[in-house]
């Protein structure tokens, strides 16, 4: 179909006349109305996998800080009369199992779908231009650079943060996790087949619910961390950040190459 959003209104005494009406339409305005600066980056089911991926996080982190110190007023009679440590176990192993279904299903994905779906499982350690663009960003998030660079996908920081914090960061947790989850389904089960091995490399139970729960902080950290940034980035940067990822384009705010 032929594309028709550029094509000027005949009736207009002038470009973009509508722009104008209200009195505050600069130029600069009208020429970003007239530019196509944006790039699909993010397929549909990368999108989908961040925001299920975001929820399930939530509910992982709300229910497991529960399981793990639960609140006085939890205790609302004998352990008889109520299920509330019950559903709050549930709700835990049910987000768990919605997170492994759908982290399998976005390393499915990094094959089959485009160049950028990939960029979440490695990091080009063995580009110097990498680590060049890494030290300007980290420059930059640390307010010593005046002007952002441009990046199509992930910068090279966001890169290596999504690399520990979530490829890294969900495999361990899902690894320790299934563990844990295997001690209360007994011997002989399939998550004791699959994962009861790693009880005996750590040693004890103990020691696994506490790997368990610091990987819970760490990915905390990072989510307060990513939150913020996306935020920063959309503000300051050249480029979109929170829109890109519901839309899937990015759309940069000027013509410059980087």
């Amino acid at each position: 179909m032929e594309d028709t959003i550029h094509t000027p209104n005949p009736k207009a005494t002038g470009a973009f006349e509508a722009s104008r009406l209200t009195g505050d339409a600069t130029e600069e305005d009208l020429d970003s109305i007239r530019r196509r600066t944006s790039v699909y980056v993010y397929e549909a089911p990368v999108r989908l996998w961040h925001w299920l991926n975001a929820l399930m996080i939530t509910v992982l982190i709300v229910t497991g800080f529960l399981i793990g110190a639960p609140l006085p007023s939890l205790q609302i009679g004998e352990a008889t009369e109520q299920f509330v440590m019950g559903y709050i176990r549930f709700g835990h192993f049910a987000a768990a199992q919605v997170l492994t279904v759908i982290f399998f299903g976005r390393i499915y994905w990094a094959f089959v779908g485009n160049h950028h779906a990939r960029q979440l499982f490695y990091v080009p350690v063995w580009r110097k231009r990498w680590w060049k663009e890494l030290g300007h960003e980290l420059r930059w998030y640390a307010f010593l650079e005046k002007t952002p660079k441009k990046y199509v996908g992930h910068n090279p920081l966001a890169q290596l943060a999504m690399f520990f914090f979530m490829t890294l960061g969900i495999t361990f947790m899902l690894i320790t996790g299934w563990a844990l989850y295997a001690e209360g389904a007994g011997q002989g089960s399939l998550p004791d087949t699959l994962m009861g091995w790693v009880l005996g490399l750590v040693q004890n139970s103990q020691r696994l619910h506490t790997l368990h729960h610091l990987g819970m902080w760490a990915i905390v950290i990072f989510m307060i961390v990513h939150i913020y940034a996306a935020i920063r980035e959309d503000i300051m940067s050249r480029q979109s950040m929170v829109s890109t990822m519901i839309s899937g384009h990015r759309t940069f705010k000027d013509d410059r190459i980087e």
